[in-house]
């Protein structure tokens, strides 16, 4: 029996689902911004995208969010979705869309395992988009502990490396 904080081996997160003000204006910035394609719009009131021909990766709602507003700095809640994308040029081309688009990033990283960059979706809800280092590639304590950073990332590099 596997005792309780081993894991579970082959579990992941399969998706988030977001509350949004505006379903159009959501579905607009996760297709077209961040590069999600719409697998399947139910009515008026919510869509699930998906960034292959996964069922949904990302499934947006109104049905108790109609014209409402990001809850208030200070509570609880969700702090950010993260999208893991496959390559650095990958990265670096969805964040040159992101800036193309006007939105803004709120932080970038090298946490070591990772490179990351942070931005607020229309909503106010947070992001991650962040590609992974080869695991080889992760430094580890002499406790066996992983150990990460948080040191800065050159964003502007990512970039060109996608236009590349």
């Amino acid at each position: 029996m596997m005792q309780s904080g081993e894991g579970i081996p082959g579990a992941h997160v399969g998706h988030g689902h977001l509350m949004v003000a505006d379903l159009d204006r959501a579905v607009e910035f996760y297709r077209d911004v961040i590069g999600m394609r719409v697998v399947l719009m139910y009515g008026e009131q919510a869509a699930f995208l998906s960034f292959d021909d996964y069922h949904h990766h990302l499934g947006l709602n109104t049905w108790e969010s109609k014209g409402g507003t990001p809850p208030p700095k200070g509570h609880t809640g969700l702090y950010h979705v993260a999208f893991l994308f496959p390559d650095r040029k990958t990265l670096g081309r969805v964040i040159d869309r992101v800036q193309r688009a006007g939105y803004n990033l709120t932080g970038a990283a090298d946490h070591g395992v990772s490179e990351a960059v942070y931005l607020n979706d229309p909503d106010g809800n947070g992001l991650e988009l962040y590609r992974d280092r080869p695991q080889s590639e992760w430094s580890f304590g002499e406790d066996g502990q992983l150990e990460m950073i948080n040191s800065p990332l050159d964003v502007s590099a990512l970039v060109q490396e996608g236009r590349a």
